[in-house]
């Protein structure tokens, strides 16, 4: 499922205007990789440019139950360096954000934190934040 969701305010974005580097932490494993403006949006789900978005364009799996459209809090992620070059968070986001387990002062919804490019972001996927029971494709 993805698309959008018309009950919420669409963030305000700045998609990148020169290539930065995420690192994402995954099952403590660090995935670096090289995010270019011209290659985005990879996906459909979140924000493009998000971290979702991210994840999706280059196989690291974040969960995203309700497909990316702040339905429920299963892409938090925790943003640990560059925050500053993220999009503020919505009053929707922050709601749906209330419930995920684990908050701290810099946890965002992996399908609407959009970063700008300024700098350099360090991202970690909780470790609780994966679902055991994967399917296989058709």
């Amino acid at each position: 499922m993805a698309g959008t969701n018309p009950y919420i305010d669409t963030p305000e974005i700045e998609l990148p205007r020169k290539p930065y580097q995420i690192t994402i932490l995954s099952e403590g494993r660090p995935h670096t990789l090289t995010v270019r403006p011209e290659d985005l949006p990879y996906q459909r789900s979140g924000q493009p440019g998000s971290i979702l978005d991210i994840c999706e364009g280059n196989d690291i799996h974040l969960e995203h139950t309700c497909g990316g459209v702040v339905a429920c809090s299963t892409c938090h992620v925790i943003v640990r360096e560059g925050l500053a070059s993220c999009n503020e968070a919505t009053e929707d986001e922050e709601d749906q954000l209330e419930e995920a387990p684990g908050l701290v002062r810099n946890s965002r919804l992996g399908c609407q934190c959009v970063p700008n490019g300024t700098m350099d972001v360090l991202v970690e996927i909780p470790g609780w934040n994966r679902n055991a029971v994967q399917e296989t494709p058709h």
